[in-house]
């Protein structure tokens, strides 16, 4: 696996854009090699108390990476209004953690590299990494705050991060194995 979904885009690119997609493609990576080797069903299956499996971390970091790229394209509208949301939304949501019957490991992982290769493409086109959008009013946002474009991709890049040392977790509890060490 490379450390980007596109190697030769990252070699024409220097600097801080090249920082970004170094970084978020190695932690993608992590997060992807804690599912070498399962199965559809070990995939799906639930080592911790949580409701996380290995199958819906992947689907969860895949539509948070795609929710916020289409932020940083399209300003708020592109989120979710969170005030509004219904308890079938909240089910909806609780859904991004499993893998649903007629899901496959292959197929979320072919998903999350359709996401990263767009997310990829935006950092490297992008014409202003300060651009910036009032963040969505949500309960675990202050209101009146503004996230630039590298703001946003920094926080893809920490959430990727975090949900790959779950992963990590997640994949020890069900078999030993470990992505480092």
């Amino acid at each position: 696996m490379t450390e980007t979904s596109n190697p030769n885009e990252t070699a024409t690119l220097t600097g801080e854009r090249a920082d970004l997609l170094q970084t978020l493609g190695m932690h993608r990576n992590f997060l992807r090699f804690t599912t070498q080797g399962l199965s559809d069903e070990q995939a799906g299956r639930r080592t911790t108390v949580s409701a996380l499996c290995l199958g819906g971390l992947i689907k969860h970091v895949a539509e948070m990476e795609r929710l916020w790229v289409d932020f940083i394209v399209e300003g708020p509208s592109a989120m979710p209004d969170f005030d509004a949301m219904a308890e079938g939304d909240q089910a909806a949501r609780g859904d991004e953690f499993r893998l649903l019957p007629g899901e496959t490991l292959a197929g979320v992982l072919a998903e999350y590299e359709a996401v990263a290769r767009r997310t990829d493409e935006l950092i490297a086109a992008l014409p202003d990494l300060d651009m910036d959008h009032p963040l969505p009013e949500a309960p675990w946002f202050k209101p009146g705050l503004r996230w630039s474009a590298r703001r946003a991709l920094l926080h893809v890049i920490a959430e990727t991060a975090q949900h790959a040392g779950h992963a990590d977790i997640i994949r020890e509890s069900l078999d030993g194995a470990k992505t480092m060490g």
